[in-house]
């Protein structure tokens, strides 16, 4: 008797769900549907979590408050320059003589030097600006997305035998995107140091890659958020065509990978140009030592 009222409980505990939906004339049908529906409710138990997560890092504003104290300070000795830099430019003008030439490049000099001294005093507030807007997009993109893309979903049998195959490898794309987010946020939260250094670079003549270089990678950091939301969007269409239909599981795991697999080229690239940058400036000492002492 205990063995039929084993076998017995899980149809019960399934058709209780939402027996409504059920009756005499489909209750074949319904009882495996509310099955799969059970089935399927607890797998994606563990995926929820995860995805609310990459959620909120994906839309949710980056805080960089916590680094303002530092970012006064990283300020403060930015501006000891200010002067030093100014009298530079005073003496190019003064000894520039009659020379329109060297006195167009005084003042351009002057130029630069003032638009250095009001971006890297408003460095931390031009920071948040383009944090915010590229919060605003993404979430709007990201909005448009399909809300059940990300889980699983009874379609078809093929997609739920691939869902039931392809779980562990799903997982592990959604933990690797996780990672990828969580140290994207350390980077841009703490980046408001960075940025204010990168552009005091970019306004000296002799550092300027270096600024471009901290500027340009700050940036893509940013806004890789915006980027992620078009390829999730654009494969969530894809599941409007047909032959994509059967594949979804595929799908969710190709846009999580490309996401994954275009962050590490993104920063393969960035690392590259920074020792690019790094060594153009050694190697040309090397090669000018060399020519001096005929080596």
């Amino acid at each position: 008797m205990k063995k039929y009222i084993s076998l017995i409980f899980p149809i019960f505990l399934i058709s209780f769900v939402r027996a409504e939906d059920c009756g005499i004339t489909n209750l074949a049908s319904c009882i495996s549907q509310k099955f799969f529906e059970f089935l399927l409710s607890i797998l994606n138990a563990p995926i929820q979590p995860i995805l609310d997560v990459i959620y909120n890092l994906m839309i949710q504003p980056v805080n960089i408050d916590i680094f303002f104290s530092v970012w006064t300070i990283i300020i403060y000795i930015l501006s000891m320059f200010y002067g030093l830099l100014l009298l530079y430019s005073g003496f190019k003008f003064v000894l520039s003589g009659h020379s329109p030439e060297q006195r167009e490049k005084a003042k351009s000099t002057l130029t630069r030097i003032i638009l250095l001294m009001v971006f890297v005093q408003a460095s931390f507030y031009i920071y948040s600006l383009i944090i915010e807007m590229n919060s605003s997009v993404t979430t709007a993109i990201f909005n448009l997305v399909q809300q059940n893309f990300f889980l699983l979903t009874i379609d078809n049998i093929t997609n739920i035998g691939l869902e039931f195959m392809l779980l562990l490898p799903y997982i592990l794309c959604l933990v690797i995107t996780l990672i990828i987010l969580v140290l994207r946020y350390i980077i841009v939260s703490s980046g408001v140091i960075l940025f204010a250094i990168g552009i005091f670079f970019y306004f000296i003549q002799p550092l300027n890659n270096y600024g471009k270089l901290i500027i340009n990678f700050l940036l893509a950091s940013i806004t890789s958020t915006f980027f992620y939301s078009i390829i999730f969007l654009a494969s969530s269409k894809l599941l409007e065509i047909a032959v994509f239909q059967n594949f979804k599981i595929l799908v969710m795991i190709g846009a999580f990978s490309f996401v994954n697999i275009l962050t590490i080229i993104v920063l393969l690239f960035i690392i590259i140009k920074a020792a690019t940058a790094v060594l153009t400036p050694v190697v040309r000492v090397m090669s000018l030592v060399g020519a001096v002492t005929g080596g």
